[in-house]
């Protein structure tokens, strides 16, 4: 088949072949030895009865190992791996590995990859929409837990998708092995066969509530946090909350009162400021004792004809009466169950604390984050906060993880359907947040290994203002630092170049579909490591369900092909015929 090599260049070799080859040789995988060499090589193309032969790497004592230090010599002969070799290049089938796919070039060999290589190191996976790319993920996850010998009861795989295109893939798990179990948590109040999404606001730190309230400027993330010492000491409702919030509305209702403007803009913002914030003690229908009368406290704030406050003395004495500089209040924010509505109180009285009010620009950053809240707070979202009792973080992770039969669950699937892609990324990155944090407290380090596949990457996985206003973005910490805390990413997206350049340099492990959009071509050529023209090349020619799969999980770059999931996702086009069309035969 091959009769001798005709050139040799640094990176491939020029081999002269047969007239009677009759086989596509094209990517076949082929071995250059001579003296105690074996050159591992891969027929790029065959042009007049020649081949080039790119060089991949080397055998030494039966095992391969990537790139080459020498090149063969002219006189070394060239054939096609044999079995075993083949065997070293996809995995062999011992305790650590699984079947991701088969090689179609060599007659459906099985190609197994090392579980640790695979599901340790972030990985992304891109594809047209129809390429297959669906089912391909669906297929690792349903193999994963097929596996003869091995039950990964302990693993812990988290799905976020826009759509529940995985839930019949995976609801029936457990009749792989009762032991597997799947949970669906969705944000479609109609679907029946889900758990609501639910998320704590008390476990939610700063920098979620960042997200949550879209945070423009840096001023905002201090407003935020003297919302959250507020809410925690105003959701105990004892004497000292109250005893604080009488303090804090006397003292501003003070500074405006001996502010230097006309009295009719001073009672207009004291009014303001009772109207979101007030107590028994302190508010407009207030009843204010003076010697011999009492006064509603509106009423104090009538304006006489010399343009005065008619009981400016009184007032100013009974508002005097609760400002309390003596005491030390401890600010220091405390988790505390606590509601939306009391949520929005606190951040109510941070708009009156601090001198915020004769503040135009920081007034107006602080105003915008209380649009938002008020708007989330009066929203369909606001159930997604609903929770009726306090729970920890690691209580609410774990809450995660048990069905509603009290048995484990492996699978947990976040379908984030009837809400708009703004909430839908804030709740993803606050999930992943949650989950990267809960990573980082295991002791031993990466004692439980949390797997995330975040299905339209794109959608979620950006460049956002994050690092500017928050000084890091939450995945793009995860994809440097998740790895030694065993938690890892799935990216699963048919439009890579809308991804964060920063997470897709980190990721190990691709596996590619057809992708034809040139845009994303020469992204993916630029920003993923070590990947070559030749598997540029091998992608645009795939059938759907194959892909090329190269990284740390596989020894070179191979063609994959994976046998449709069984069940299957729901990934399949709309049947236009059957919906449109009407026979009028029948």
């Amino acid at each position: 088949m091959f009769e001798k090599i005709l050139s040799i260049t640094k990176n491939y070799a020029i081999v002269k072949i047969s007239n009677n080859i009759s086989d596509d040789i094209l990517n076949y995988n082929v071995i250059l030895e001579d003296n105690n060499k074996k050159i591992l090589g891969e027929i790029e193309e065959v042009v007049n009865n020649e081949a080039k032969i790119s060089f991949l790497g080397e055998f030494s004592d039966n095992k391969f190992f990537s790139g080459i230090i020498r090149r063969p010599t002219f006189n070394a002969t060239v054939r096609i791996i044999n079995q075993h070799e083949l065997g070293e290049l996809v995995g062999t089938n011992d305790s650590k590995t699984m079947t991701l796919g088969v090689s179609p070039l060599y007659n459906n060999y099985p190609i197994k990859v090392n579980i640790d290589e695979m599901f340790s190191n972030h990985m992304a996976i891109f594809g047209n929409t129809g390429s297959g790319k669906t089912c391909g993920v669906a297929r690792i996850i349903q193999n994963f837990f097929s596996m003869k010998d091995k039950i990964p009861f302990n693993s812990n795989i988290f799905i976020f998708n826009n759509t529940s295109e995985y839930d019949s893939a995976f609801r029936d798990i457990n009749k792989i092995n009762n032991n597997f179990n799947y949970k669906l948590y969705t944000t479609d109040k109609d679907d029946d066969g889900g758990n609501r999404i639910r998320l704590p606001l008390w476990i939610l730190d700063v920098d979620d509530y960042a997200n949550l309230l879209d945070v423009t400027d840096y001023f905002q993330i201090n407003v935020i946090e003297k919302m959250l010492c507020y809410v925690s000491i105003f959701a105990r409702n004892n004497n000292e909350s109250k005893k604080y919030k009488n303090h804090l509305i006397a003292k501003a209702i003070i500074s405006v009162l001996y502010s230097n403007q006309v009295p009719a803009k001073i009672r207009d913002q004291i009014f303001n400021i009772l109207t979101d914030c007030y107590t028994d003690e302190l508010s407009l229908d207030t009843m204010v004792p003076g010697i011999g009368y009492t006064r509603e406290f509106r009423k104090c704030f009538d304006i006489d004809k010399e343009g005065e406050f008619v009981e400016r003395v009184l007032v100013t004495k009974y508002i005097q009466s609760f400002i309390d500089n003596n005491t030390k209040w401890n600010e220091e924010y405390i988790p505390t169950y606590f509601t939306l509505d009391q949520l929005e109180i606190a951040l109510n009285f941070t708009l009156i604390s601090e001198g915020l009010l004769f503040n135009e620009k920081s007034y107006s950053e602080a105003i915008a984050l209380k649009v938002k809240l008020h708007t989330i707070n009066n929203s369909s979202n606001r159930e997604f906060f609903d929770v009726p009792n306090f729970m920890t973080a690691d209580q609410f992770i774990n809450s995660l993880l048990v069905t509603n039969n009290n048995t484990r669950a492996q699978l947990i699937n976040f379908v984030l359907e009837e809400v708009d892609d703004r909430f839908a990324k804030s709740l993803v990155k606050i999930f992943s947040r949650i989950l990267f944090k809960f990573s980082k407290r295991m002791n031993p380090r990466g004692s439980m290994p949390i797997h995330i596949m975040l299905e339209e990457a794109h959608r979620y996985v950006q460049k956002d203002g994050d690092v500017e206003i928050l000084g890091y973005n939450i995945f793009e910490r995860i994809a440097k630092e998740g790895r030694k805390f065993g938690m890892v990413m799935d990216l699963i997206t048919q439009r890579p170049t809308e991804l964060s350049e920063t997470v897709l340099s980190q990721c190990s492990n691709f596996i590619i579909f057809k992708l034809n959009h040139p845009t994303d071509l020469e992204y993916i050529r630029k920003m993923v490591p070590n990947i070559s023209s030749d598997v540029i090349e091998k992608q645009k020619s795939l059938q759907s369900g194959t892909c090329v799969a190269f990284g740390r999980m596989m020894k070179i770059p191979m063609i994959v092909k994976m046998e449709m999931p069984n069940p299957e996702p729901q990934s399949a086009n709309a049947s236009i015929y059957e919906k449109w069309i009407v026979d009028w035969n029948k």
